[in-house]
């Protein structure tokens, strides 16, 4: 196939068409400044303002809780630090997993140097959160709770509304990082007890350089970057104006094509793994087989290097990875993976797939036959898969 197949979603997104067709006026004709006086740059405050309206609407929010950001990872480091800072005088202790992005886990590393306590929660074989565990790590001083809605590795969807339930009844405020779930699913922060929420806008065909920081009215949480009032007062910078339209309209799309864009991701994951798993021998399904995001798969090939197949497949014109993209080029293992019980030599081989809706069946089954090619020729060449196969003869 000489067109490029794009599997990566989960990395970043395509922008759409329509969202940089509402950007553009706001990088030349509407230039202005929000925060100046005049009409000219007033202007540009109510788009700000319109986009704001739009975000707080799918979540169930009200539109002073949503403050812009750079991206996922601010937010994510706002609402942990921020929160060590604000709640010292009720304690230091912070609950989180050991399967959330590096921006969760690096920034709990940073506190644990400033004194905080993290205690990270074990997951089961699928990846689901050990709620019992959860409930035993909290203490007196515990003052937030962190665990990320859907796992951007291998899709699995946590069980957000009980972990909620449990924040609440403790008086521990509760954050999710939702960069891979917000626009895939729907989020209602007040039917899940969320007091925070972090999200990235090229995720769901927005812009890069733009996320939102969810704040539920009543956290006490302090501004991270300072040098100005914008934010109302919260988060200083001059606003991103063209990030901020985009980030409104790749999400006014998101929440009216969600249960179209859900129904064709899932058919085609869905065609994936049962093409997969029927043709290739020893392969597993990492993650939740139900409770995974639409459009995510996560392979675990046994006798290859998942390098190898990511650099072959990208011969053949498929983009996909083998985790995070925030952690491509390290020679370790998925600390998901590991997590949930992969031995090493087995996490190694790991390939992950991220759908759109532009994805076709074509696609799909172009890129199995593929996969299944480039496995069997790297096995061929496996030491290891030759001893193997000797034993079973």
């Amino acid at each position: 196939m000489e067109n490029k197949i794009y599997l990566d979603n989960a990395a970043t997104t395509k922008t759409r068409p329509e969202v940089v067709e509402a950007m553009l006026p706001y990088f030349t004709e509407k230039f202005g400044n929000p925060s100046s006086i005049y009409e000219f740059a007033s202007q540009n405050r109510k788009a700000v303002d319109e986009a704001r309206e739009i975000i707080a609407k799918s979540l169930g929010a009200d539109i002073s809780e949503i403050y812009f950001t750079a991206g996922g990872t601010e937010s994510d480091n706002w609402a942990l630090k921020e929160t060590f800072d604000a709640y010292a005088s009720k304690g230091n202790h912070i609950i989180t997993s050991k399967i959330e992005h590096h921006a969760i886990l690096h920034t709990c590393e940073y506190l644990e140097k400033h004194g905080c306590e993290v205690t990270y929660v074990d997951v089961d074989e699928n990846g689901v959160i050990k709620l019992d565990q959860l409930k035993k790590a909290i203490r007196p001083t515990t003052i937030l709770i962190s665990v990320m809605f859907a796992n951007n590795e291998i899709g699995t969807i946590q069980p957000i509304k009980e972990i909620g339930e449990i924040a609440k009844q403790h008086n521990i405020l509760f954050h999710t990082d939702a960069v891979q779930a917000y626009g895939q699913l729907p989020i209602d922060v007040n039917e899940l007890g969320i007091d925070m929420l972090s999200a990235s806008a090229h995720k769901l065909h927005g812009p890069k350089g733009i996320g939102f920081l969810y704040i539920r009215k009543g956290a006490k949480l302090h501004s991270l970057i300072h040098g100005g009032a914008q934010e109302r007062q919260r988060r200083a910078g001059t606003e991103n104006v063209p990030g901020i339209v985009g980030f409104g309209k790749a999400v006014e799309i998101a929440m009216a094509t969600m249960e179209d864009r859900k129904k064709k991701e899932i058919y085609l994951r869905d065609k994936l793994m049962k093409r997969v798993l029927a043709e290739i021998p020893y392969v597993r399904v990492n993650g939740d087989r139900s409770r995974r995001l639409p459009n995510n798969v996560n392979f675990s090939f046994q006798f290859i290097e998942g390098e190898s197949l990511l650099i072959m497949l990208d011969m053949n014109n498929i983009c996909a990875s083998s985790g995070s993209a925030c952690t491509s080029g390290s020679l370790d293992p998925s600390h998901v993976l590991l997590a949930i019980g992969l031995p090493h030599e087995i996490a190694h081989g790991s390939l992950r797939l991220t759908l759109s809706e532009e994805n076709t069946e074509e696609e799909i089954d172009y890129t199995v036959d593929k996969i299944k090619e480039i496995v069997d020729k790297l096995r061929q060449m496996s030491p290891l898969y030759e001893d193997f196969i000797k034993k079973r003869s």
